[in-house]
């Protein structure tokens, strides 16, 4: 018999670990044919020129239209594009690189496409101010959201993906497609996300006496938008728990950048974040946040995510990591990827080995649109408290995504997926 453990809601972040965890049921991620009614596919790896290294979670867009996907962790992307789109240009971007621009023509459909970046620099001639107050600068990043970000409604379709290690191993893997209707970042209303099709899958040999589910998921994923929901990172009472530095300048699409680093100051102990704030220079907009809750007070962090534990077992969070990204189109920055890592540690009183576990949730939008419609009625938007593996069906189907962009699975993950497909034909 198995037991639960519930990872339960992370008050300081999100209500992202709303969490509840339960090792579970990985989804195979298989892809159509490069060429589909309407579309065409391509795939390819990005890295840097000169050290050859994969750039993770490079932006791909279609430009001129919101058509748009992230490149996994190993650098690796597939993007379809309708193919009345197929005169346009392709724009890989990467903060701290130069953006790439590729005629869609030049890319080929049968094999993997091969692109580099250049690193960029910033002169000094380019930095007409350079500012001695970085708090000054997130204050006033923080009151120009209404004016830097989409002041309408707005529908994106998204993709969708939740993973569960057991130590090393992929055990456990969900994948959706989503519809999210996005209310102006001005107005205090709840982002809606409902679901248009998704699958799930898992490696059952390697789920022992305890289930880990995950809750919320694309919920939880959508209030990542630290700027919609500017009091899940630091609002105007609990920025006095930063400190702030200016590290660096950097580029990304030709725009300067500051790179500000926050942590909590000494003085406050309970459970806050550390990271970087990429500030665009001439507009003050937020363009990508990466940080880290501070776990080291495991009693605290535990109260956090966790909601229940299965008797004899110790259970507590051991890392979480966040990344955040934003796209501007027409002088607005939209919410375009996102990006969630916790990991968990269960000792248990009667065995001498302890079991580590990790989850990842991602998304990222793929298309988006100005809202035409009202957002959706209650009955078809998923709750806070939905477990997407209970949500959706698994199955094979090499077609199942059809002309949606998803991202590709790390290497890994397809190794893990080829196992479980081969268990479960069995």
């Amino acid at each position: 018999m198995k037991t639960n453990a519930y990872v339960g809601k992370f008050s300081y972040g999100f209500r992202l670990a709303s969490m509840i965890l339960l090792a579970a049921f990985l989804s195979i991620s298989a892809f159509s044919a490069n060429k589909s009614d309407g579309t065409t596919r391509f795939e390819g790896v990005i890295t840097d020129s000169k050290s050859k290294e994969a750039l993770a979670f490079t932006n791909v867009i279609v430009a001129g239209t919101n058509i748009a996907t992230v490149c996994n962790s190993d650098g690796e992307f597939s993007l379809k594009v309708p193919n009345e789109h197929l005169d346009k240009n392709v724009m890989f971007s990467h903060i701290g690189y130069q953006t790439a621009t590729v005629p869609l023509r030049e890319l080929k459909t049968n094999e993997i496409n091969k692109i580099t970046l250049n690193m960029t620099s910033v002169s000094l001639v380019e930095v007409n101010v350079f500012p001695s107050d970085p708090e000054r600068i997130v204050r006033d990043m923080m009151r120009q959201r209404d004016h830097n970000y989409s002041d309408f409604a707005n529908t994106k379709t998204a993709f969708y993906r939740e993973t569960i290690k057991k130590g090393r191993n992929y055990v456990s893997l969900t994948e959706a497609v989503l519809d999210i209707f996005k209310f102006p970042y001005s107005a205090m209303r709840d982002d809606r996300v409902k679901l248009i099709l998704g699958r799930k899958s898992a490696d059952y040999e390697k789920l022992d006496t305890l289930v880990f589910k995950l809750q919320g998921g694309p919920v939880s994923a959508v209030m990542l938008d630290i700027m919609k929901e500017p009091y899940a990172l630091f609002d105007d009472e609990t920025i006095r728990d930063y400190s702030f530095e200016l590290s660096n300048i950097t580029k990304v699409d030709d725009r300067l950048l500051y790179i500000i680093d926050f942590k909590q100051r000494e003085s406050v102990d309970k459970p806050l974040f550390y990271g970087k704030l990429y500030v665009d220079m001439e507009s003050l907009a937020l363009t990508r946040a990466e940080f880290n809750m501070d776990v080291s007070n495991r009693e605290e962090a535990t109260a956090l995510f966790i909601r229940r534990k299965p008797s004899g077992a110790r259970v507590y969070p051991t890392e979480a990591s966040y990344i955040v990204d934003y796209r501007i189109t027409d002088g607005k920055w939209h919410y375009g990827y996102a990006r969630a890592s916790v990991g968990f540690r269960v000792n248990w009183k009667k065995k001498l080995l302890n079991t580590n576990y990790y989850t990842t949730m991602e998304m990222a939008v793929t298309d988006w649109k100005i809202a035409e419609d009202q957002a959706f009625k209650a009955s078809e938007r998923l709750k806070p408290t939905i477990i997407m593996e209970d949500a959706v069906e698994g199955f094979n189907d090499p077609d199942f995504w059809g002309d949606y962009n998803v991202i590709e699975p790390e290497q890994p993950i397809e190794n893990a997926i080829k196992r479980i497909q081969r268990n479960l034909d069995k």
